[in-house]
């Protein structure tokens, strides 16, 4: 190797751990960067064509190596809309290309960024620390499906969340075999069930020969030949409220030399429709069903399980077509030292508008919305793009990347990954590592700045040669 190429070589060696600096000082400047991906150097030595015996180590050039499939630290944050992914994938997003408000643009192409301090602006888009705006695939909030197959800006905003009017009331409970109304003596048998006689119109179901009715001026005998079942709040179709309140009345005991219906325990459900009437106005109605128990307890009529309640008007509000659900082993009739119903669940499911509360990320990729009515509702599934070869996209300004020949297409899907919600992905930058690396690229810098002073002093002994 001649002098100046010995000259030419320590520039280069310069100029590569030069290069290898510039991405240190890179990776320490966003050490604290959500979701950067710091950069290494890697070295690869330029051997100039010669015979075997002639071969020299020749010079050096440095090139980038991506680490995008290293990932940084979890942070949590309390910020709902945050969100980190655990494994592999990118979130996808978008760039605005102008307009504000609800008249944005947007370029319409998939990029992917790790950084996840996602976060509502005022028109309800998601949008991260560096500008960048979440996509996904909207959720239907009725059936639940997904709208669409490509990859949308998702924009949620806080309108109302619809009324449902109840259909179905599920109830479990326990009705005692002998029901402790108030004129029920174990000593007198009997007295415990609903007796027509004194009453001028019979509150026995339909089937059983009854009116199935209970006006005002008999509701004291009623409450005293029967027992509270529980109470539940309906909505009908605009979200209005109602209470239903729901009792029990045995009306015959099991008989077992009388074939057919008489020959088990039966009760009629009632609902309580205005309980301040008077005189002939109806106060609670029968659900013309007769409900009927086996020798073990169990259910045996209906055989679904299911009651159907009568069309009503209760404090102003409409019910229909409600059904009582006991699931056929949810109402068991066993005794009871207390002699009252045993309600272990009555819910329905009805309810009232509501607006928008707060959202959150499930671990499955889903925006959930929180509403003001209670319910808790999928609003949107998150795009997360995985590559083959993670370290092959291209760097993009704000943490983002774009899709290269190299890196393959996206495959759409969290696959092992999961996300973490309140949560953010750190920098994988450590600064202990770079600054070793740093003190290690400032000797091999240093190193070659010697080689040229030691060529210069070469060259300048040539000169003096010829003094």
């Amino acid at each position: 190797m001649g002098v100046f190429s010995a000259l030419t070589t320590a520039v280069s060696g310069m100029q590569a751990q030069s290069y290898a600096l510039e991405n240190i000082s890179g990776n320490i400047a966003n050490s604290r960067t959500a979701g950067f991906k710091r950069v290494d150097t890697t070295f690869s030595d330029l051997v100039p064509d010669s015979a075997l015996n002639r071969q020299i180590s020749g010079s050096v050039a440095a090139y980038s190596q991506a680490t995008n499939s290293i990932q940084g630290d979890l942070t949590a944050t309390r910020i709902d809309t945050n969100a980190a992914i655990n494994g592999d994938g990118f979130f996808v997003v978008d760039q605005r290309l102008n307009g504000v408000g609800t008249n944005m643009q947007f370029s319409n192409s998939n990029l992917y960024t790790r950084r996840g301090d996602f976060d509502f602006d005022a028109n309800g888009y998601l949008v991260n620390g560096a500008g960048y705006y979440l996509k996904g695939l909207k959720i239907d909030t009725v059936t639940g499906s997904l709208i669409g197959t490509q990859p949308e800006v998702l924009r949620i905003t806080k309108e109302q969340f619809p009324a449902k009017a109840t259909t179905s009331i599920e109830y479990r409970a326990n009705i005692p075999a002998f029901p402790g109304t108030n004129n029920a003596n174990v000593s007198t048998p009997g007295s415990e069930l609903l007796s027509p006689a004194g009453f001028t119109s019979n509150p026995l179901s339909t089937t059983q020969g009854g009116t199935g009715i209970v006006i005002g001026s008999e509701i004291t005998s009623f409450l005293n030949q029967s027992i509270p079942g529980g109470s539940v709040t309906v909505y009908d179709s605009l979200g209005k409220a109602t209470s239903v309140e729901l009792r029990w009345a045995k009306t015959t005991n099991y008989a077992p030399p009388v074939p057919g219906p008489a020959a088990a325990d039966t009760w009629n459900l009632f609902v309580a429709e205005n309980t301040s009437a008077t005189g002939a106005a109806v106060a609670y109605r029968n659900t013309n069903t007769s409900i009927t128990f086996g020798t073990t307890g169990q259910l045996t009529a209906p055989a679904s399980g299911n009651i159907t309640l009568p069309t009503m008007t209760i404090a102003g509000t409409t019910i229909t077509g409600i059904q009582v659900t006991t699931g056929g082993n949810g109402l068991t009739q066993n005794g009871d030292v207390s002699g009252q119903i045993d309600a272990r669940s009555i819910r329905q499911d009805g309810y009232t508008a509501g607006t928008l509360d707060r959202t959150s990320v499930s671990a499955d990729g889903q925006v959930i919305g929180t509403f003001s009515n209670g319910q808790v509702v999928a609003l949107a599934q998150l795009s997360v793009a995985r590559f083959n070869a993670d370290n092959a996209l291209k760097r993009l300004d704000g943490g983002a990347f774009e899709e290269t020949i190299e890196s393959g297409p996206p495959i759409i899907g969290l696959g092992t990954s999961q996300l973490i919600g309140g949560n953010i992905e750190q920098s994988n930058t450590d600064i202990a590592d770079e600054f070793s690396k740093m003190i290690v690229t400032q000797q091999a810098y240093s190193a070659n700045t010697k080689v040229i002073t030691t060529a210069q002093e070469m060259l300048r002994d040539v000169f003096s040669i010829i003094r």
